[in-house]
C-alpha cells in the first residue's frame, strides 16, 4: 500500500490525511468513566470483590454492613482511576503544548504561522535553526549552497551525535526564492513506525523538471521531534502528521510483564479460593442441617415452619460474604504502591550514577522489581556494553607487512611512517580508503580546525587515524570530497554510496578522481565479506591470518579494498542502481543484488586492527553474578576469535585447563548435525566434573540448529552455563531470549544500541545502557544504567531486597486476612452455625484498610535482612531468591497455619476469659480484634530485620492509633460502641487476655525461631549473627548435600529424537521438598560456598515443546 502526496496543493491533500494534531490521551471526559471501570473490572480479582458487595446488598444474607467491602472496592478503585487520570492529564498537557507551537508554513503561496496542529499532508513547511520538526518532512531546501542540513535526532534513537540530511537531486540548483512555488508529487509508502527506512519517489511538475522520477531515502528526511542544527534554514514537504508520523507509530503502551512471583500470589489466591468454596459447602450444609434439627427447638430462634426454596442458599451465601475476605482486598494495591517505591529506590541510588557522564539509574517499568533478584541467565551484547565503544586505531597489515605488532600502536611505526612518507602506491590507496569510504562529515571550527561527525564509532577511529598519518578528510561539499596528503589537495566526485547493512556486513563508495577522471570503487567490511570478492589470482593468506592474529589481541577488524570501474561498466551498473534505488517494493533487497554485481574482483589492500577496551569492572561483575548462580551468554555481531577473547579476558569463561570451549560449527545441515551432536555429547560427559564448559556458535550455524535440531540446541543450552554466539542478527538474539524462556528460566537481556532493543524487549528484563550508540536500548527497556557494572548492584542489591520485601508483604497480607476469616469461622460454631458475624463492619473495613496495612507497608519498604555490603561480599546468597526459598507453597503453607493456630489463640482466649462473664457481643469482638492487632504487631517486629525509627514509630505507633481511634468511636453515642473501649480499658481482665493472647501467640512462633536459628541455621542466619557480632565470615561449607543421581548412564545420543527429560524437583535451601524446583551440585568451601553447573547430568527441566 503506498499514499500519494501532492505537493503544496492546499485543495487535495489536506482532505485525504489525518491533520498534525498529536494524542497520545487514552481517555476523555466522557469516556474515563465507564473504560476505566471495564479495564479495572476485566481483572479477576475486581469481578470477584464486585459480586461480594453486590451480594451484600441483599439484606437477608449479609451478615455485616455492606459498607465493609463496598468503603475498601470504592477506595481501591478511586486510588487507581486517580492514577490513571493523573497521568492522562499530563499526556494532554504534553499533547497541548506540542500542538499549539508556531510553525511557518506556506500558503497560497506565502509564509505565515500557524499552529502545528494545524498543519496538513502536502504543506511546505520553514524551519529556522534550533526548530523542532512538528511532522515528518521530506527536504527540498536548505541554506546549505550543497543542499545539507544537520538533525539532532536524540528525540528518536537517543543519538546525540548530529545527523547530515541531504535535499533530493531533483531539487538542487532550484532557487531559493522559487521554492515556496514548488508543484509535485510524492509517491511514498503508508505510514509505519520504522525510523531507518523510507522508500518513496519524488516527482516534481515542470517548470522545475521535466516528470523525471527522483528516488528517496531516509536521508532525504527529517523527522518528527527532531531539532535543525548548524543551518539557518531549511524547507521540506510534510508527508506523515500527527500520530501517522513514524514516532507517533512507535508510541504506545508496551505489555506488561508477569513477574514469578506475581504468577506464584495468582496461584495460590487460586488454591485460597478453592479452599474458600470447600469451607462455605461444608459450613452451608452444617448450617441448614443445624436449621431443621436444633434451630427449631429453641424457642429464641423463630424460623418459619415453611419457606421458599432460595432459603436453602441463604447460610451458604452469607458464609461466601463471611470468608471472601480470605483473599485480601488490598494486595493489589499495596503491591503496586512498594514495588514503585522499589523503583524509586533505584532512581536516588547515588551508587549507581555514572560520574564519567552523570547519569543514574533508571528504572522505567516498576512492576518487575523483585524479578531482578531471580534471574537465571542474562544474555549480554559484546560492543558498547562489555566494552567502552570507544574505538582506537592500533594495527594494520598492509601488502602482507604487519605495522604496528612491535610497539603495539601502528601510528608510532616508524616503518609505516617512512613508507608513507616515500610515497608507497601500496599504502597511499590504503589510506585513500580509510580517509573516504564512509559517511563521516568533517566540520571546521573558525580557529581552522576539523572535527568530525560519525554514526560509526568505527568509521570515525579509521578517519581520525588516517588524518594523523597525513591523509586527511577535510571537507565533503555535497558530491565533492577532499583530502589533504602531505600538503596536497586530492579531489574525488562521490558517484554512489552503497550503504552498509546486518546482511552485506560491508559498504562501499563509487567515487571519481577529479584530475584523472578514474572511476574506483573503495570498500570495507568484514573479512568474511570482503575475503571473498578478491580478484582472481590475489593472495588472500596473510590477510587472513592478519586477521585470525588480531582477533586473538581481542581486536575488531576491517578488510579494505578497491577496484578500478571502467566508464561503460560504471554507467551500466548506474542504470540498474538507479532503478533499485527507485523500487518501492524490496527496495533494499534489490539495491543489495545491484551492489553485489559490482563488488567483485577486488583488490585486497589490507585489515586494519580497532581496539575496544572493556569497560572498567567488567571482569569483576561477571564474577561476581557468576558465584551468585546466573549463566551468561554473550551475544555479539563480531567474528568468532574476537569474541572469545573478549570473554575469556571479562572472566565470561575460564581458560584452560578450568574451562574448555566447544566450537559449533558449519554451513551445511550435515556439517552442524555431527558438530553438535560432538558437543553436546562432550557437555554430557564432562558436565559432571568440576570444569566450566562453554560452547561457540556462529549466526549461520545456529540458524539451521535452530530450524533443524532444535530439539537438541535446546538440551545444550540447559547443559551449558556460557554460551558465545557470534555473528548474530538481532531476530537471532531475540530467537535465544525465547527459546529459554520457553525453559522456563528467569532471562535478562542488556544491550546499548538500536540492534539489542528487540531482545531487550523479548527478555522477561530488559537492561539498557545509556552508551554511545544512543538511548535506543535504554528507552525501550524496564531499567536503564550507564555502565554494565551497575548491573551487579541493581541485581544482588535492589533485585534481592525487593524479592524479600514483596514475599513478606504478599504472604503477611493472606495471613491477617485469614487470621479475621479463621475467627469468624470459629464463631459460627457457637451462634448456630449461621452465618453470623463476631465483627461489625467499621471493625472490619478499618481493620483492612488501616490497623493491619501501615506497620507492614512502612517496615516491608525498609527491611534489610543483610547489609548492602555483605550481600554484595558474598553473591551466593543470590541463591535464595532464585530458588524461591521466601516465597511458595510451603512457606505459604506456614503462613497459613500461623493464622490458623493464631486465630484458635484469639478465639479461646477470648472466649473463655469474656463469653462466660455475660459480656456484650460488642465487647467480646473488641477484645477478639484487639488481640489480633496486637498479634500482628509483634508478627511485624519478629519478622523485621533491621529497624528505623520510622519503623518503630509504625509499628508501635500503630498499635497507639487504634486506641485513639476507638476511644474516639467509643465516645460516639450512635456507633453502636458507646463506652465499649473505655469499659474495656479499666479493666485488668482485658489487659491480661492481651498479655495471654501474645504470649500463647507468639511463644511458640519465637521457640521455633531460635531453633531454628541456633540448630538449623541457613547461611543468611550465619550471616546476620556474624554482622551483629562483628566477626568475619571465612567459609561457611556448601549449600546443600549432593542431589540424588537421575541418570547412571549416559544414554545414546540422538540429534533428530533428543532424549526427553521429566521435570525433577530437589529441594534447594529448604526443608520442603517443595521449596524450588532447581539443584545446585556440591562444591568446595572457599570464603562462603561455591556454586557447580546450575544443571549437570544429574538435573533436568521441563522445557515446552516448540
Amino acid at each position: 500500500m503506498k499514499r500519494y502526496v501532492y505537493i503544496n496543493d492546499d485543495e487535495l491533500s489536506p482532505n485525504l490525511y489525518c491533520d498534525n494534531r498529536i494524542s497520545n490521551r487514552k481517555y476523555t471526559l466522557l469516556n474515563f468513566l465507564p473504560k476505566n471501570l471495564w479495564e479495572q473490572f476485566s481483572r479477576f480479582m475486581n469481578q470477584y470483590f464486585l459480586l461480594i458487595a453486590c451480594l451484600q446488598l441483599w439484606p437477608l444474607i449479609t451478615p455485616v454492613n455492606p459498607a465493609s467491602t463496598w468503603g475498601p472496592l470504592i477506595l481501591i478503585f478511586a486510588v487507581s482511576a486517580t492514577k490513571e487520570a493523573w497521568d492522562d492529564y499530563n499526556r494532554y498537557l504534553s499533547d497541548k503544548k506540542a500542538n499549539e507551537k508556531e510553525v511557518w508554513v506556506v500558503k497560497q503561496g506565502i509564509k505565515k504561522p500557524i499552529q502545528a496542529q494545524d498543519t496538513h499532508v502536502g504543506n511546505i513547511i520553514w524551519l529556522r535553526e534550533n526548530d523542532e520538526v512538528p511532522c515528518d518532512l521530506v527536504l527540498i531546501g536548505t541554506s546549505d549552497p550543497q543542499g545539507l542540513c544537520y538533525v539532532e535526532t536524540a528525540a528518536l534513537d537517543g543519538e546525540t551525535d548530529l545527523k547530515t540530511r541531504v535535499i533530493p537531486s531533483a531539487c538542487m540548483g532550484i532557487d531559493f526564492e522559487l521554492l515556496h512555488k514548488i508543484k509535485g508529487v510524492i509517491e511514498c509508502p503508508n505510514p509505519d513506525k520504522d525510523i531507518r527506512r523510507f522508500d518513496a519517489n519524488l516527482r516534481l511538475f515542470p517548470p522545475f523538471i521535466d516528470n523525471d522520477v527522483c528516488p528517496l531515502t531516509i536521508n532525504n528526511t527529517i523527522l518528527q521531534s527532531c531539532y535543525l542544527r548548524n543551518t539557518e534554514w531549511a524547507c521540506g514537504v510534510a508527508v506523515y502528521t500527527g500520530n501517522e508520523t513514524k514516532m507517533g507509530m512507535s508510541r504506545g503502551i508496551p505489555e506488561p510483564k508477569l513477574t514469578a512471583m506475581d504468577a506464584m500470589i495468582d496461584k495460590l489466591t487460586g488454591a485460597i479460593f478453592i479452599f474458600q468454596i470447600v469451607v462455605v459447602v461444608v459450613l452451608g450444609i452444617a448450617g441448614n442441617v443445624w436449621k431443621e434439627t436444633e434451630a427449631r427447638k429453641q424457642w429464641y430462634v423463630q424460623y418459619p415452619n415453611e419457606s421458599p426454596w432460595y432459603e436453602l442458599l441463604v447460610i451458604p451465601l452469607r458464609f461466601e460474604l463471611l470468608c471472601s475476605i480470605m483473599i485480601p482486598i488490598s494486595i493489589k494495591v499495596s503491591l503496586d504502591l512498594v514495588k514503585s517505591l522499589y523503583a524509586k529506590f533505584i532512581d536516588w541510588d547515588n551508587e549507581m550514577i555514572d560520574l564519567e557522564t552523570g547519569t543514574p539509574a533508571h528504572a522505567a517499568n516498576t512492576a518487575i522489581s523483585e524479578d531482578l533478584g531471580q534471574v537465571e541467565y542474562i544474555l549480554t551484547d559484546k560492543t558498547g556494553t562489555l566494552t567502552e565503544n570507544r574505538m582506537i586505531f592500533k594495527r594494520c597489515c598492509i601488502s602482507s607487512i604487519f605495522y604496528g605488532n612491535e610497539s603495539g600502536d601502528a601510528l608510532q611505526d616508524v616503518e609505516l611512517l617512512n613508507a608513507i612518507a616515500s610515497g608507497s602506491p601500496d599504502i597511499i590507496r590504503f589510506l585513500t580508503v580509510m580517509a573516504i569510504c564512509n559517511t563521516v562529515i568533517p566540520m571546521r571550527s573558525k580557529s581552522g580546525s576539523i572535527s568530525y561527525k560519525a554514526q560509526s564509532q568505527d568509521e570515525e577511529a579509521l578517519v581520525r587515524a588516517a588524518a594523523r598519518l597525513h591523509m586527511v578528510f577535510v571537507n565533503k561539499n555535497a558530491n565533492t570530497l577532499e583530502i589533504n596528503f602531505n600538503g596536497a589537495i586530492v579531489q574525488y566526485d562521490l558517484l554512489d554510496i552503497l550503504e552498509f547493512s546486518s546482511d552485506r556486513k560491508r559498504m562501499s563508495v563509487v567515487v571519481k578522481d577529479c584530475r584523472s577522471g578514474k572511476i574506483f570503487l573503495l570498500s570495507k567490511g568484514a573479512d568474511e565479506s570482503i575475503l571473498p570478492c578478491a580478484r582472481v589470482g590475489q593472495q588472500t593468506r596473510s590477510f587472513t591470518e592478519a586477521v585470525e592474529q588480531y582477533a586473538q589481541l581481542g581486536l575488531r577488524t576491517l578488510c579494505l579494498a578497491w577496484r578500478e570501474l571502467d566508464e561503460d561498466e560504471y554507467r551500466a551498473w548506474s542504470s540498474i542502481f538507479k532503478e533499485a534505488n527507485s523500487a518501492l517494493v524490496d527496495r533494499e533487497w534489490r539495491v543489495a543484488e545491484v551492489c553485489q554485481r559490482l563488488e567483485h574482483e577486488l583488490e585486497i589492500l589490507g585489515v586494519v586492527a580497532i581496539e575496544d577496551r572493556l569497560q572498567d569492572g567488567v571482569p569483576e561483575t561477571i564474577e561476581s553474578l557468576r558465584k551468585a548462580g546466573i549463566n551468561f551468554w554473550m551475544l555479539t555481531g563480531d567474528k568468532q576469535t574476537t569474541a572469545v577473547q573478549i570473554a575469556l579476558s571479562c572472566s565470561f569463561v575460564s581458560p584452560e585447563p578450568k574451562g574448555q570451549l566447544l566450537l559449533i560449527n558449519g554451513k551445511t545441515e550435515d556439517e552442524v548435525c555431527r558438530s553438535l551432536e560432538r558437543v553436546l555429547l562432550t557437555t554430557r560427559v564432562t558436565n559432571s566434573e568440576p570444569k566450566d564448559v562453554a560452547f561457540v556458535i556462529d549466526g549461520w550455524a545456529l540458524e539451521i540448529a535452530l530450524k533443524h535440531y532444535k530439539k537438541a540446541f535446546v538440551e545444550l543450552a540447559i547443559l551449558s552455563r556460557t554460551a558465545i554466539c557470534c555473528r548474530v542478527t538481532p531476530s537471532q538474539k531475540a530467537q535465544l531470549v525465547e527459546l529459554l524462556k520457553s525453559c522456563d528460566y528467569r532471562t535478562l537481556a542488556i544491550g546499548d544500541g538500536g540492534n539489542d532493543v528487540r531482545m531487550i524487549q523479548q527478555a522477561d528484563i530488559g537492561v539498557g545502557i545509556s552508551g554511545r550508540e544512543g538511548l535506543q536500548a535504554a528507552r525501550a527497556a524496564d531499567y536503564s544504567i550507564g555502565k554494565f557494572r551497575f548491573l551487579k548492584r541493581l541485581i544482588l542489591v535492589h533485585g534481592r531486597y525487593s524479592y524479600n520485601r514483596t514475599a513478606f508483604l504478599s504472604q503477611y497480607s493472606f495471613y491477617k486476612s485469614l487470621l479475621i476469616c479463621f475467627i469468624q469461622i470459629f464463631f459460627s460454631f457457637i451462634s448456630g452455625v449461621s452465618g453470623t458475624s463476631l465483627f461489625n463492619s467499621v471493625s472490619l473495613m478499618a481493620y483492612n484498610v488501616f490497623y493491619t496495612s501501615i506497620p507492614v507497608l512502612v517496615t516491608s519498604v525498609l527491611d534489610k535482612d543483610l547489609s548492602e555490603g555483605t550481600v554484595l561480599q558474598h553473591p551466593q546468597i543470590l541463591f535464595y531468591c532464585q530458588a524461591g526459598r521466601l516465597l511458595n507453597p510451603s512457606t505459604f503453607a506456614g503462613w497459613f497455619g500461623r493464622s490458623l493456630f493464631h486465630a484458635i489463640v484469639v478465639f479461646v482466649i477470648t472466649i473463655h476469659a469474656y463469653a462466660y462473664e455475660k459480656s456484650e457481643m460488642e465487647e467480646m469482638s473488641m477484645v477478639a480484634l484487639s488481640g489480633c492487632i496486637w498479634l500482628q504487631a509483634f508478627v511485624v517486629a519478629f519478622e523485621t530485620n533491621s529497624f528505623t525509627m520510622l519503623q518503630h514509630l509504625a509499628i508501635w505507633g500503630n498499635l497507639v492509633g487504634f486506641y485513639i481511634i476507638n476511644w474516639i468511636v467509643s465516645a460516639l453515642p450512635s456507633t453502636g460502641m458507646y463506652t465499649i473501649m473505655f469499659r474495656l480499658c479499666r479493666q485488668p481482665s482485658y489487659w491480661t487476655t492481651m498479655f495471654l493472647i501474645v504470649g500463647a501467640g507468639m511463644g511458640p512462633v519465637l521457640a521455633l525461631k531460635y531453633f531454628r536459628y541456633t540448630y538449623r541455621s541457613s547461611k543468611i542466619n550465619i550471616l546476620q549473627q556474624a554482622e551483629r557480632l562483628g566477626g568475619p565470615i571465612l567459609s561457611l561449607g556448601n549449600i546443600e548435600p549432593q542431589p540424588r543421581s537421575l541418570e547412571n548412564d549416559v544414554a545414546p545420543l540422538s540429534i533428530t529424537q533428543p532424549k526427553s527429560r521429566n521435570p525433577v524437583y530437589e529441594p534447594l535451601l529448604s526443608d520442603s521438598p517443595n521449596a524450588t524446583r532447581r539443584s545446585f551440585g556440591s562444591g568446595t568451601p572457599f570464603d562462603f560456598f561455591q556454586s557447580q553447573s546450575r544443571l549437570s547430568s544429574s538435573y533436568s527441566r521441563n522445557c515446552k515443546d516448540n
